[in-house]
């Protein structure tokens, strides 16, 4: 992921992230990668679109059941194949991150 977020600039940043890998935009988490798969931020603006393309929310399980965490949603498919989108969408992740502050 590095090196399709390198047209971001130097101010993407990444680091390890809860056994993943985590990437920053002048410190604010835009996406996070876990295991093979890369999750994006979203906010009230942009999680329909992210859901039409077939997005889904983090989720993990526990003892009461699935958590939905969603501030971040799978990187619709078609993004790894097209390098222009995926700098698209990751610029809306990074607006995304930068309205939740």
């Amino acid at each position: 992921m590095r090196e399709q977020f390198a047209p971001l600039g130097a101010a993407v940043s990444d680091s390890v992230f809860f056994g993943g890998r985590d990437f920053r935009y002048h410190g604010q988490q835009f996406a996070w990668v876990i295991g093979s798969t890369l999750y994006l931020r979203v906010d009230d603006g942009t999680r329909a679109e992210f859901e039409a393309e077939g997005a889904a929310p983090f989720s993990y399980e526990t003892k009461k059941g699935t958590v939905l965490v969603r501030k971040f949603y799978t990187a619709p498919e078609f993004l790894l194949d097209d390098p222009g989108q995926m700098l698209v969408w990751a610029r809306k992740a990074i607006d995304a991150a930068g309205r939740a502050g």
